[in-house]
C-alpha cells in the first residue's frame, strides 16, 4: 500500500472542491489506472475502486520506489507518485519520506538483484539494467495487488485470497474470470430438484436419513463437519427446500471457502499455485472445483486445444456416466491455480445439494490429512478410486484425461514436477 510523503507538496489546483465534486464526468474507457487516478485527483472526484477518498484527494502518495542513488552526505530515492503519470516521477531525499514498508521491499527487490549480478555493496547510482528490473517489480507488485483486491471484491465466501509472484516478472493471468458457482453451458438444463428433509438435528435425529437417506446413502459429515466416508462415496447435502437452518452440520461444501488462500508462483517452473494460510484439519472442506459444465463433445474439442498447448482445465463428471465435463481455464475460482501432485493434500468427492442429477455432481476437494499453514495444495489430475464396492466404481476422477485425443500417440505427453517420491514423472 501507498505511504505518505512527510510532507503535503502543493497541488496547484484553484477553483471550488465543492463545485467539482459535483460535477459530472465521463471517463474515457482506454485510459490507464494512473490517468483515471490522476484524472480524479484534478477535479477532485472521489472513487473507491481507486482509492481517492475527500481524506487524501488533496495528498500526494508514494505508490513505489524506483530508482536509488546517493551522494557523500544524503540518499535520494525516484518516487513513482500515486494518481499521476510517470512523468511527474521526481527525485526526494530519504529524510523526506515516510514510506518504511516501501523502502525495505525496494531494497529486498534490490539485493536481489545485486546478488544475481553477483553484486554485495550498494552502488552510489543504479546501471539502468537494474534500475529497469526495480521498476518492472514494483509495477508488477501494483498490478497483483489490483488483481487480488479484484478477487476478494468478487468472492462471495469467508475465506480470503492473496496474490504473489517472488520468482519473475508475470502478471495477473490474461482471459481468466473468477467466478463463485458453475456456470451452465449451452443445451444442458438444471431440472432434477431435490426434496428437502424435515429434521430437527440432521445429525442426531434424521427423519428417514435425511437427505443423504433419501438417496439411500449414509451422513457423509461427523457433528464438526468433518468426511466421515470413503472417497468414491457421493454426499448428498442438505438443501434449500430443507427445513434446517444454516449452521446445519449437513451443510458444509455450500459455505464456500473457510480459509486465507495465497496464489503464488512456483519456483520449479510449475506456474501459478496455491497455499493455505491457515492450519487446516484432515478430512475438512477446502474448496470446490468450479467452472463451465459443457457437453463431452465440446470438451474434446478444446481439449484438442488444450493439449497443443501441454496444459488443460477439464474435468469430466463421471460419476455415473460421461456425459458433462467441468472447463475451468476461462472461468473458474481459485481451483485453476491448484497444482498436481501423485502424493496430494486433496481428494476429490462428488457432492450433490440443490441439484440430485447424477450426472451432474459438485466436485469439492477435501484435505487428506492434516496440512500445515504455507504448505502447498495439490491434487491428483489423474485419480483414480479403488473398487472396494459397486459404488466406488462409480468414481473415476480422469482430470488430466478429460477432453484428450483418445490414441494416447496423439497426445503431448507433459512431464511431471511434483517433486514427490512417488511421482509417475508423466501427468499424461
Amino acid at each position: 500500500m501507498a505511504e505518505n510523503l512527510k510532507e503535503q507538496r502543493p497541488s496547484g489546483e484553484t477553483g471550488s472542491p465543492g463545485d467539482r465534486r459535483k460535477t459530472n464526468s465521463s471517463l474515457p474507457c482506454k485510459m490507464s489506472w494512473d490517468e483515471l487516478e490522476a484524472l480524479c485527483r484534478r477535479e477532485r472526484l472521489h472513487c473507491k475502486q481507486l482509492g481517492v477518498n475527500k481524506a487524501n484527494v488533496n495528498e500526494y502518495e508514494v505508490e513505489f520506489l524506483c530508482d536509488y542513488k546517493k551522494t557523500k552526505v544524503e540518499e535520494f530515492y525516484l518516487v513513482k507518485w500515486r494518481g499521476f503519470p510517470e512523468s511527474d516521477n521526481t527525485w526526494e531525499p530519504k529524510r523526506n519520506l515516510r514510506c518504511p514498508k516501501l523502502m525495505k521491499q525496494f531494497h529486498l527487490d534490490l539485493d536481489k538483484e545485486l546478488r544475481r549480478h553477483n553484486r554485495r555493496c550498494i552502488p552510489k547510482k543504479l546501471d539502468k539494467e537494474v534500475a529497469s528490473i526495480l521498476l518492472q517489480k514494483a509495477k508488477l507488485r501494483q498490478s497483483l495487488q489490483r488483481w487480488e483486491a479484484h478477487l476478494n471484491q468478487t468472492r462471495n465466501h469467508p475465506g480470503r485470497i492473496f496474490v504473489m509472484n517472488e520468482v519473475d516478472l508475470e502478471g495477473p493471468p490474461k482471459n481468466f474470470t473468477y467466478i463463485n458457482n458453475y456456470k451452465v453451458g449451452q443445451g444442458i438444463v438444471l431440472d432434477e430438484m431435490a426434496v428437502g428433509c424435515e429434521c430437527k438435528n440432521c445429525v442426531e435425529e434424521p427423519v428417514n436419513g435425511c437427505c443423504p437417506g433419501a438417496s439411500l446413502h449414509r451422513m457423509a459429515y461427523n457433528d464438526k463437519g468433518h468426511v466421515r466416508i470413503r472417497a468414491g462415496k457421493p454426499i448428498y447435502e442438505c438443501n434449500s427446500r430443507c427445513s434446517c437452518g444454516p449452521d446445519c452440520p449437513n451443510r458444509v461444501v455450500q459455505k464456500g471457502i473457510q480459509f486465507d488462500l495465497c496464489i503464488f508462483k512456483t519456483q520449479n517452473g510449475r506456474g501459478w499455485g496455491v497455499r493455505t494460510l491457515q492450519h487446516i484439519k484432515k478430512n475438512t472442506f477446502v474448496m470446490e472445483y468450479v467452472g463451465e459444465i459443457i457437453t463431452t463433445d465440446e470438451a474434446e474439442r478444446r481439449g484438442h486445444v488444450y493439449d497443443r498447448q501441454g496444459s488443460t482445465y477439464l474435468f469430466d463428471l463421471d460419476y455415473v456416466e460421461d456425459v458433462y465435463t467441468v472447463d475451468a481455464a476461462h472461468l473458474g475460482n481459485i481451483s485453476h491455480f491448484v497444482n498436481h501432485s501423485c502424493n496430494p493434500n486433496l481428494q476429490v468427492f462428488n457432492v450433490f445439494i440443490d441439484n440430485i442429477d447424477e450426472r451432474l455432481p459438485r466436485i469439492a476437494l477435501f484435505s487428506t490429512r492434516a496440512i500445515r499453514a504455507g504448505e502447498e495444495l495439490t491434487f491428483d489430475y489423474k485419480m483414480q478410486i479403488d473398487p472396494v464396492d459397486t459404488e466406488s466404481t462409480k468414481m473415476d476422477s480422469s482430470f488430466s484425461l478429460a477432453g484428450l485425443p483418445s490414441s494416447p500417440k496423439k497426445r503431448t505427453r507433459v512431464e511431471c514436477r511434483c517433486g514427490s517420491e512417488s511421482c509417475r514423472k508423466y501427468l499424461f
